[in-house]
């Protein structure tokens, strides 16, 4: 993550704790409320319970940018072929990998198909046993 998305989820995690905190002192305050108004009044009105308008658009507000923060420290997307993949190793190589900051980043593997080129080819059996044939003769 770069410094711009930990600045930026930081501050979206600290109004999300405000407006949560908010919250709950509305509630509390509004229990507090019933309780005195309903020791006072014989009969029993419930006042209403929904948050302010403020709070709600603060919590919204706050959960997009935590949103924003987290999105923004994403590496790259990997396209999902995996022949478009190892097209862009091979073209690229490890330039096509660098992060922000300059180094190779983690999930750089290589060619994935480093196995595949570095096997033996096919094994001619009937050279194999002509050289074996030749062998037996000589020995």
């Amino acid at each position: 993550m770069t410094w711009i998305s930990k600045i930026t989820t930081a501050f979206g995690i600290l109004l999300l704790a405000d407006a949560c905190y908010s919250a709950y002192e509305h509630s509390v305050l509004q229990t507090h409320r019933a309780a005195s108004l309903s020791s006072l009044a014989a009969s029993h009105n419930a006042p209403s319970s929904s948050l302010p308008i403020d709070i709600t658009i603060e919590t919204i507000v706050a959960t997009f940018i935590v949103c924003l923060g987290i999105v923004l420290g994403t590496s790259n997307l990997r396209p999902i072929q995996w022949r478009v993949w190892a097209g862009k190793i091979e073209r690229e190589g490890e330039a096509g990998f660098l992060n922000n900051n300059g180094e190779v980043e983690k999930d750089y593997v290589g060619n994935p198909f480093r196995l595949l080129e570095s096997r033996p080819g096919f094994v001619d059996i009937r050279k194999q046993r002509k050289e074996f044939a030749e062998w037996v003769k000589n020995k």
